[in-house]
């Protein structure tokens, strides 16, 4: 299957994105302040393990996205030579 040059750059670009907001997510997560994601104790809440199993599934399906644009657009620049 070959895709167009629109949809490959799009999954690139959706996976990049997807680095750059989930990784943020978790460092935010991790340094939660406000209560919800660690207890009084400092441990995890259920909130913090529910959003960091989030963050990790978002962040790979992101890569595996991006992954499938870059192979896309790779084979598109590989096809003009």
């Amino acid at each position: 299957m070959k895709l167009s040059r629109p949809v490959s750059w799009f999954l690139l670009a959706f996976g990049v994105w997807s680095w750059v907001i989930w990784v943020t997510f978790a460092k935010n997560l991790w340094k939660d302040g406000s209560g919800l994601a660690f207890d009084d104790a400092g441990d995890p809440t259920a909130y913090f393990w529910v959003h960091l199993l989030l963050a990790i599934t978002s962040f790979l399906l992101g890569t595996a996205v991006g992954w499938i644009g870059f192979r896309g657009v790779r084979a598109l620049r590989s096809a003009k030579a």
